[in-house]
């Protein structure tokens, strides 16, 4: 990624040569960068991209640099990142919407319940919610699972927590590790790290954690927060017991569809490995993130547009819909892009190379711990995703593939730490499931920090054996 100024160049301009003196200096540049972002999402509700612009003018202006620079710097690193990731959110965000409305989502819900009875349940949930959302963004699949978690609670007389704990979990592990999910997205763009094996990796590492933070933290989330579904009336479905909707089949391939076109290509690129081979060729395009999820969007028009009876006009019409409300997401996302080609064109990366070098953490819970920080105080896990790639992005350029994807992960299990009142998602489950502040702290604020400590211990581990 390439922004038209010199690293040499801006951090120069901004602290002289790289020195003890120069890194304390940008240091508290930073830390005072951080805190501007941190106060104005949280003291003063600011939008975050409003806050993610101001607090990267105001790294640059507390660094030293040239107000002109920094600002190039900023627009060049929001134009970069939405390049790189905007078109894959936006066709992300269709296929979500053809999901949802088509009845897709619905078809799936309803296919694993008929088959799910007692025990079973959980798993039933958290498998629901893994599928469903992988191509959903994390509010949306809450919106789209809430009635199914309560109507389930309701009618088969369980604890809330032991069927809406698998699905929450499902979401967000999705959320956070598995590509195309924005957050993901970005930390690979800004790390350079293969998305093939990221992808690959981040299932690895989302099936077992998923286990221990769904289904099974479910048993003691239940005994904690004993309660029912609440006493509200649960909106039907758009398609429930509509015979018009997409078949279990055709709606489970076109939502895998991707992944797998994805993942193919990370497995050709391991064993072929010659970009002159036509297979090699024809998998790096096929399996590129824009063209396997191009390429799910248009097979969903037919497996799932059409096959809920869908016009041309409808379909078209769908799809115009689902791009207005990722707007703000894609601004967040760019606007995150700034600041961190901000923070690396002062020359933070070059100081955490000087400072890390004698330290003794590993990059990976060096990235996780940075990932956690900027979580618990902005309560965004995207935020907290970009700010951390682009601080540790240094520290990527002498690593492996497979050490780069890693460090992705990381990152990714760092930024869904302890969930709390600062964060939207932790009031959106509170509201829905009728808890308090304490109750919500003890269920899904607890899941959250299971899925980012066992999702760290994973990552570790394969940094271990690979």
């Amino acid at each position: 990624m390439t922004t038209g100024l010199s690293v040499e160049t801006l951090a120069a301009a901004a602290t002289g040569p790289i020195t003890s003196a120069g890194n304390a200096r940008l240091g508290i540049s930073v830390l005072a960068g951080i805190a501007v972002i941190v106060l104005l999402i949280t003291r003063f509700k600011l939008h975050a991209f409003l806050a993610l612009t101001v607090g990267s003018l105001a790294l640059g202006v507390f660094a030293g640099a040239p107000m002109a620079k920094t600002v190039a710097s900023f627009t060049a690193g929001l134009g970069a990142t939405v390049a790189g990731v905007g078109v894959l959110i936006a066709l992300g965000a269709i296929l979500g919407k053809l999901l949802a409305d088509s009845g897709g989502a619905d078809e799936i819900v309803d296919t694993i319940l008929a088959r799910a009875k007692g025990r079973a349940m959980p798993w039933a949930m958290v498998l629901i919610a893994s599928v469903i959302g992988l191509p959903l963004f994390f509010e949306v699949g809450i919106v789209l699972l809430i009635p199914v978690v309560l109507l389930v609670a309701k009618r088969g007389n369980y604890s809330l927590m032991r069927i809406g704990i698998p699905a929450l979990a499902g979401l967000s592990v999705m959320h956070g590790l598995v590509p195309p999910h924005p957050g993901p997205l970005v930390a690979i763009d800004a790390l350079h790290a293969n998305l093939g094996i990221t992808l690959g990796l981040g299932v690895l590492v989302a099936i077992p954690t998923v286990i221990i933070a769904g289904p099974l933290f479910s048993r003691y989330a239940a005994r904690w927060v004993d309660i029912p579904a609440p006493e509200r009336v649960v909106e039907a479905r758009p398609s429930a017991g509509s015979a018009d909707r997409p078949r279990f089949g055709a709606t489970v391939f076109t939502v895998l569809l991707p992944v797998a076109l994805m993942l193919v290509k990370a497995l050709v690129d391991i064993v072929v490995d010659d970009p002159a081979d036509p297979v090699q060729r024809v998998t790096d395009v096929v399996g590129s993130p824009m063209i396997a999820l191009l390429t799910a969007v248009l097979v969903g028009m037919f497996t799932l547009g059409r096959a809920a009876g869908f016009t041309r006009a409808r379909i078209s019409t769908t799809v115009e819909k689902s791009l207005a409300p990722i707007a703000g997401i894609l601004l967040i996302v760019g606007a995150g892009g700034g600041f961190k080609q901000t923070l690396i064109d002062v020359g933070v990366g070059q100081m955490i190379l000087d400072v890390s070098k004698n330290w003794a953490v590993p990059t990976l819970l060096l990235a996780w711990l940075i990932a956690v920080a900027i979580r618990l105080a902005t309560g965004s896990a995207t935020v907290a995703t970009i700010s951390a790639a682009g601080l540790v992005a240094p520290l990527a350029a002498d690593m492996s593939t497979t050490g780069t994807a890693l460090l992705v992960l990381a990152i990714g299990a760092g930024s869904l730490f302890f969930s709390h009142v600062n964060d939207a998602g932790f009031w959106l489950v509170k509201e829905y499931f009728g808890m308090t502040v304490g109750q919500t702290l003890k269920t899904w604020s607890v899941m959250e920090t299971i899925i980012s400590v066992f999702g760290l211990g994973l990552v570790l581990l394969l940094s271990l054996v690979l």
